[in-house]
């Protein structure tokens, strides 16, 4: 870590997770004094390391590990090292993961709790820290959204000891009617709720079915249908910031690194190949 950079702190709400707040931050000389919160914490230390009290114990969470704390659970935080932390958190409160469960069908009479506090699961510190800047990012809140409840089954089956969820079915309508939905709105996409409500599934388990139905979820069928999409209108002679416009990407170079993973190509190469091709034939 920077020893010269100083103390930083975002705390931000983003539409597509009601009911998840999110921090960012890097603290050194900060001291959390003994609080709680009414619902979970979920945090990942990207750097430096945080010591903490918790159910009468103290704990190190260095970098690259999991901090997890139930709600209404008395806690405090300090820097573990003389740079302090920097530090990434979810805050969801209890009703959305209990909606979660809801979706899946799964018992929702008791809010599920974390065994312990401090885990090394690289798999979910990566995978979270990936979806907090996701969180940050203009990306679809079709895509924030399927995010978010994967990652949370994962975490919730393994540290909370939430049970396995059984094979999602073949609803062919369902996933038929959302590709047309898709179709139609590929610049500006439904979320995952507002598409899981228009084919009369819960978010979840529509997500995991299509998954089943296309080998992808949701948000990655619809990347392919606009890469598609841009190659056509490439072929027709549009430039790449137009077809960036038109189809939704972020801007341009947005377009550009989804194209070049799909073809191997940009799309300025590609349009320019095209009319060589055409010209000469």
């Amino acid at each position: 870590m920077d020893v010269n950079q100083g103390e930083s702190i975002r705390f931000w709400q983003t539409a597509p997770l009601a009911g998840v707040e999110l921090l960012s931050a890097r603290y050194i000389e900060h001291r959390f004094a003994p609080h709680v919160h009414d619902g979970y914490v979920i945090g990942m230390i990207m750097a430096g390391a945080q010591r903490y009290r918790y159910r009468g114990a103290e704990h190190l969470a260095g970098s690259g590990t999991l901090v997890l704390i139930n709600p209404d659970e008395l806690h405090t935080g300090h820097k573990g090292t003389e740079d302090g932390w920097l530090y990434r958190a979810f805050y969801p409160d209890s009703g959305q993961i209990l909606s979660l469960l809801d979706e899946l069908q799964l018992p929702t009479h008791n809010p599920p709790a974390f065994g312990a506090t401090l885990y090394r699961d690289p798999d979910l510190v990566n995978g979270f820290c990936q979806l907090h800047r996701l969180l940050e990012s203009p990306a679809t809140a079709l895509q924030q959204q399927t995010a978010w409840r994967e990652l949370m089954l994962s975490l919730l089956q393994r540290h909370a000891a939430v049970a396995d969820v059984g094979q999602p079915g073949k609803e062919h309508r369902a996933v038929t009617q959302a590709k047309d939905l898709l179709h139609a709105q590929l610049a500006a996409p439904p979320s995952l709720e507002e598409l899981a409500a228009a084919v009369n599934l819960s978010p979840f388990h529509f997500a995991r079915v299509f998954r089943r139905a296309t080998g992808m979820p949701p948000h990655t069928w619809l990347m392919q249908q606009r890469i598609a999409r841009a190659r056509a209108l490439l072929q027709r002679g549009c430039l790449p910031l137009e077809v960036a416009t038109q189809l939704g990407f972020a801007d341009q170079s947005h377009l550009s690194r989804q194209f070049k993973q799909a073809y191997g190509v940009g799309p300025g190469a590609y349009r320019s190949a095209r009319q060589v091709l055409t010209t000469h034939s």
